[in-house]
């Protein structure tokens, strides 16, 4: 009577261990916070803020960010949002790269390819990583100069561009881009955020599993 007591109680812990084991608690204020001004219209995405400035940017762009995407929930759509405040070509920055999203869209591109080599964004943005990261260009011309980086890396000219950077479309998603200030003062970029309220505190991060499972705890709050 008593070894099948014993048994009994071993296998409640070893049930807990288990349970233990497969379940992450993630604590607001530590892993992510809630956004006072939330992202409008941002149910069912987790939205990326990034900045061409930023070395954390590249390095997540480099290596984390690629790894991640294809591994979201298929029910929540990965949206980039660049940061214009940043940078002293964050305006021209931003409007590239809204132009090329656009581009990319158009072309059938879903946000899970825009990791690969077939979208224009990324082969932009890595352009401007490389240039200003790497090779420490600062474009001391002024603006052409720096969109010129952006355009030869994706085959377009500056009247293609100065064109396309007026479509409504365009300034549509420039304008859902603004919210990008609001999530960077919190605690710069790059910034990850859910459904357009809950914010991933990533120094917190400690793998791309990790930060799969609080991004899938998150979007059913």
């Amino acid at each position: 009577m008593m070894f099948r007591f014993v048994k009994i109680i071993v296998k409640s812990f070893a049930l807990v261990a288990l349970l233990a084991g497969t379940s992450f608690a993630f604590t607001e204020g530590t892993d992510y916070v809630k956004l006072a001004k939330p992202i409008p219209n941002a149910q069912g995405t987790l939205i990326k803020v990034f900045s061409y400035d930023c070395p954390f940017c590249y390095k997540y762009d480099k290596k984390i960010t690629p790894n991640l995407v294809p591994k979201l929930p298929g029910d929540l759509k990965f949206r980039p949002f660049h940061l214009k405040t940043k940078g002293k070509y964050g305006v021209q920055g931003s409007e590239l790269f809204a132009v090329l999203l656009l581009k990319d869209q158009k072309a059938g591109l879903s946000d899970r390819d825009l990791y690969t080599e077939k979208s224009l964004l990324k082969k932009a943005k890595m352009a401007y990583y490389t240039a200003y990261h790497d090779k420490k260009e600062r474009w001391d011309a002024g603006p052409d100069a720096y969109l010129k980086t952006g355009l030869d890396a994706v085959g377009m000219t500056k009247a293609e561009f100065d064109k396309a950077k007026n479509d409504p479309q365009v300034k549509a998603l420039l304008k859902e881009w603004d919210a990008s200030y609001d999530v960077a003062k919190v605690q710069g970029v790059p910034g990850f955020v859910v459904n357009g309220k809950y914010l991933i505190m990533t120094k917190s991060i400690t793998s791309i599993d990790g930060m799969v499972k609080l991004i899938n705890e998150l979007k059913t709050k």
